[in-house]
């Protein structure tokens, strides 16, 4: 049977040197290019920067160590988050996840009359509650809006028709 535990990595977790650090510090990188996610970049900076404290401080303790890197590791991480919020990521299909999104100023067919402000509409192979003034079965409506699941919609005129083509 194999034995896997901490101790055959023979690493002192109570006193790591910087070089322990640095290669905590590759490894988490490593992860991060084989991951999805873009978090372990930030935690393999903040190990590498505690093998440079611990370099420069040799005598630090492994508490302080490790407060250190915890402390660096959320540092970073906020620093990350304050970055994204202030230039957030710009796509080329910002509607791509939100598929509701996509309909809006689309006309359509009313599957279903709308009776007391609700309704349906066929899109495709999908079926879609719609919201708005009441109108017969088979009129044409244009989605307005979205609220959640719920397609906002406003009845189509003949000027509207003209306007938009065939």
């Amino acid at each position: 049977m194999i034995n896997l535990s901490w101790d055959m990595f023979n690493i002192p977790w109570d006193h790591m040197d910087h070089w322990h650090w640095w290669i905590v510090a590759v490894l988490l990188v490593i992860l991060e290019v084989v991951s999805p996610v873009f978090f372990f970049l930030w935690l393999g900076i903040a190990a590498g920067l505690v093998g440079l404290l611990v370099l420069l401080l040799p005598d630090l303790g492994w508490k302080a160590q490790w407060l250190c890197f915890s402390g660096i590791s959320l540092l970073s991480l906020g620093v990350w988050h304050l970055m994204l919020k202030k230039r957030p990521t710009q796509s080329d299909q910002p509607t791509l996840n939100r598929r509701s999104s996509q309909y809006i100023g689309r006309t359509f067919t009313l599957s279903d009359p709308i009776v007391n402000g609700t309704g349906r509409i066929r899109v495709d192979d999908s079926s879609w509650k719609v919201v708005g003034e009441d109108a017969p079965l088979g009129a044409q409506i244009r989605v307005v809006g979205v609220d959640g699941t719920l397609l906002q919609v406003a009845l189509v005129t003949t000027t509207d028709q003209t306007a938009v083509g065939p």
